[in-house]
Formats: structure tokens, C-alpha cells, sequence
């Protein structure tokens, strides 16, 4: 894994990112070679590389928006050119504002053709390269878990094929006085040392999984693997690295007051605040002509006398209270028979307020919460009153997702889909963890690129 400003990204990922960077500012010098083939203006050439920049990180973005770059991805090849296709899309709009705003950053319709064409093939290419070579050794690490009770059974939770991208999982080592809670086909038993395993099956990392009950396991053998360059991470790190969550059930009390991270020192949050205020009017400005839009829409199906905003009591920073706004997206009295989460299909979301949710365009009033500092562009979603006393009784170290102010969006909302019950908060609460342990304003316009997926997916609107 790399951590890049705090967070964890996997290497193969990194790789491609860079790889692809340079490949799509490599087809605008492309693009300007095949269509200038007798040399460059002055004007032109003064800002050449300006605009190779520009036009570069904005088609990289579009394919960070629309989840190129994103560590659980798993579609098919055609389904990733689908996607490249809609980044280009995105790009062109994108960039066509630029020039709009900037004129001279515009580099003349022969060249735009040009590049995009060069760069979409080429990242086939190189997409085609990633997939053939992602699951080779070349790319994968082999790993061994040291453990075969309770604490190695968390490891079983990861399903997905993209939680092993780059690793193979050989085998967990049974220790004795283990009491085997894991898939017995998977259980490796030997009397060998673990120095001896290690080097017949080529193993590239060791993941301690021991039970806290367990005083016998083999430090000194663990520490002479180290020692040989084999990587040692103990299980709760190689979630946080892996998940991009902190796992909770790996996690014992004392881990939070030794652990790196879970800072908040002033320039942090001096930096955050003045980017929430810019940000936030920015955002208004950009997204004022679409305020009387949906209020006619609003009024229209709902009523002309009709309550358009809607407000509503919710846990922020420091457990205080505020009220949030947003634009009604249910029927009025929705909640005449007490709070309840909104389901799948909710008979109480109007015409028009399920295409807002799908957008996420019913919480532009929102950004009032921000330039008011009740809210942020990025955090933990605010849970109402009534619902967070439960959640705090029944999850352990719920609680800790109020030390920072609540966002709009969050790493919990771009990595987990919509939750209606128990269960679903408590998976959100480990993302919600590893933001902020990890926070760095890297992660937060991580989250702010990846929101646009989100929206563009219509991954978890209810």
C-alpha cells in the first residue's frame, strides 16, 4: 500500500494513476506534434505546457469522478470503456468552461480532437495492460495469517475480490492452544518453524491475528521474520490499509490513545474552515439558478401551499445540536408516527424528491449549515437526535464520529452504500473512523472527486 498525505491508496493504483497521468498529458503533446507539424506559434508555444497541465489534470479528474481510480472497482473491461467514455464527456465540458473562463488556455478544436482521441485510446491500453497484470506474482504479494481463532474469523468479512487485489491469501497458521474458528481448508498445521513455513511458501507478509487471550505466540519467530524483510502487520492495520475502514471488533480500547492520527491541531482546522467558507459560496453562486427550479417543481406536485424547505434537528461536533436544511423531498408529515430511516422505495418520497435524492440536489441548502459552521463539505453525516442514543448504546465508540463537525458528504458515503438499520451504521462508523484518523485535505478532495461517482452511479439515494 501506498499513504499518500495520511491515507492509504493500493500501489497498484498509485502506479496506474501516475502511469495514466502522463499518458493523457503525453497525447496533448501528441495531439500538438501531429497537428502543428511545421512548428508552433510564438503565442501558442509560450503557454504550451500550461495548457498540457490543464487539459491533463482535468481529463485525470474525470476519471477519478466517474471511478476509475476507485479500490473496489470490479466491472468488466467493456463496462470500464464505458466509463472512460463518460470521463471523456465530463472532460469536454469541463475544459470547454476553462476556456470559456480562460481563453487563452484554449488550444483550437484540431488539437482538443487530437488529445482526447490519443489519450481515450491509449488508456485502453494501459487499462488492458493493468488488468492482465494486476493478478500475476509480478503484482501480488502472498500472505500468511498468523492465527486461526476469533480475531482471524474478521478476516473472512473480506469477500470482495477487490479487498485482495494484490495479495493472495495462502493460508491461516493454526498456533497451539488455537481454537480453530476459520475454514478448516484454509487452516495450515505444522511443526515447522514459522521461519521454515515462510520460505516454502513463499510468503510475503505475515498478519497477526492472535486472540488477546493468547500469551505464547511466537514473538521472537515473528520478529526474526521481520528481520528478513518479510512485512509484519497486525490485523486491525491491515484492514485500515486494505478497506480504507477501521474494523472495530480488531480494536482493543487502548489502541485509540496510542495510535497514530485522531489529530486536530489549529492550522488544520483553521485551513478546513476557510475552505468550507470559499467553497460553500462558491458552490452558491454556481447552483443559484437552479434554486427557483425546484422550488416551482416542488410547489407544483406538492402544493402551492406547501412547505418547500425542510428542517431538522441533528447531532454535530461535540454532540451539540443543530438544525439542518434541505429542500422537502418527502410528503409533508412524514414522520407523523415517529422518526424512522427512509427504506428502499419509500412511499413517502414524492415524484420530485426522488430524482433530488438521486442527485443529491435536495441538500444544496446545506451549504448555508457551511458557511455557518455547523457543517462541513466533508465528515461524518449528521445522525438525528433519536437515533444517535441508540446507535451509542449498542456500537461501541459510535461516540467518536462527533470529535469533527459533519459533512455534507464523507468517506462513509462514497465507500457504503445507503444503511437503514443497526448493522449499516455501524459499518459506516469504520469509515467514518479512518476519516478521521486519517483526515489530510488529500483525503478530503479524494472524497469531494469521488462524490461526483457517487452521484453519477446513483449509489446509495433513498
Amino acid at each position: 500500500m501506498s499513504r499518500i498525505f495520511g491515507h492509504y491508496v493500493p500501489r497498484s493504483l498509485t502506479i496506474l494513476a501516475g502511469l495514466e497521468f502522463v499518458v493523457v498529458i503525453g497525447a496533448f503533446y501528441a495531439g500538438v506534434s501531429v497537428r502543428f507539424t511545421e512548428g508552433l506559434s510564438d503565442e501558442f508555444a509560450q503557454l504550451l505546457h500550461t495548457k498540457a497541465v490543464v487539459f491533463g489534470t482535468t481529463v485525470f479528474l474525470s476519471m477519478v469522478a466517474v471511478g476509475l481510480y476507485s479500490r473496489s472497482m470490479r466491472e468488466d473491461f467493456s463496462q470500464t470503456v464505458i466509463k472512460l467514455l463518460i470521463a471523456v464527456i465530463l472532460a469536454v465540458f469541463a475544459l470547454f468552461s476553462f476556456y470559456y473562463i480562460n481563453p487563452s488556455w484554449f488550444v483550437g478544436r484540431g488539437v482538443f480532437a487530437l488529445s482526447l482521441s490519443f489519450a481515450f485510446f491509449a488508456i485502453i491500453i494501459s487499462r488492458y495492460i493493468y488488468r492482465s497484470l494486476v493478478d500475476t506474482r509480478l503484482m501480488n504479494s502472498r500472505v500468511m495469517v498468523i492465527g486461526t481463532g476469533k480475531m482471524a474469523t474478521q478476516l473472512e468479512l473480506l469477500k470482495r475480490r477487490s479487498d485482495w487485489r494484490g495479495m493472495t491469501l495462502v493460508g491461516y497458521l493454526h498456533l497451539r492452544g488455537d481454537k480453530d474458528e476459520v475454514p478448516e481448508e484454509k487452516i495450515i498445521r505444522s511443526e515447522l518453524s514459522l521461519e521454515k513455513l515462510v520460505n516454502d511458501y513463499g510468503i510475503d507478509e505475515l498478519i497477526v491475528a492472535v486472540d488477546e487471550q493468547r500469551k505464547n505466540y511466537p514473538v521472537d519467530e515473528i520478529i526474526n521474520c521481520k528481520m528478513k524483510g518479510i512485512q509484519v502487520t497486525e490485523i486491525s492495520d491491515f484492514f485500515e490499509k486494505r478497506s480504507g475502514r477501521l474494523q472495530i471488533d480488531t480494536l482493543h480500547p487502548n489502541r485509540f490513545i496510542f495510535i497514530e492520527g485522531f489529530n486536530q491541531d489549529y492550522a488544520r482546522i483553521v485551513v478546513k474552515r476557510v475552505v468550507d467558507i470559499l467553497l460553500s459560496i462558491f458552490m452558491m453562486l454556481i447552483t443559484a439558478p437552479v434554486y427557483p427550479v425546484l422550488i416551482l417543481l416542488i410547489k407544483r406536485e406538492s402544493g402551492w401551499d406547501e412547505p418547500v424547505f425542510y428542517s431538522q434537528i441533528r447531532v454535530g461536533q461535540d454532540e451539540q445540536s443543530f438544525t439542518i436544511y434541505k429542500f422537502r423531498s418527502m410528503v409533508v408529515n412524514a414522520e407523523k408516527q415517529g422518526a424512522q430511516w427512509a427504506s428502499k422505495d419509500d412511499t413517502r418520497v414524492t415524484k420530485v424528491g426522488k430524482v433530488m435524492r438521486k442527485t443529491r440536489l435536495d441538500e444544496l441548502p446545506q451549504l448555508w449549515n457551511v458557511l455557518k459552521g455547523d457543517m462541513s463539505f466533508v465528515g461524518p453525516r449528521p445522525e438525528r437526535p433519536e437515533f444517535v442514543e441508540k446507535l451509542a448504546d449498542n456500537i461501541s465508540y459510535y461516540r467518536m464520529r462527533h470529535r469533527v463537525k459533519p459533512g455534507i458528504t464523507g468517506w462513509a458515503q462514497v465507500c457504503y452504500p445507503y444503511g437503514d438499520d443497526e448493522k449499516d451504521a455501524k459499518e459506516k462508523l469504520q469509515y467514518d473512523l479512518y476519516y478521521i484518523k486519517n483526515y489530510s485535505v488529500f483525503l478530503d478532495l479524494t472524497i469531494l472527486a469521488q462524490t461526483a461517482q457517487v452521484i453519477l452511479w446513483q449509489k446509495g439515494a433513498r
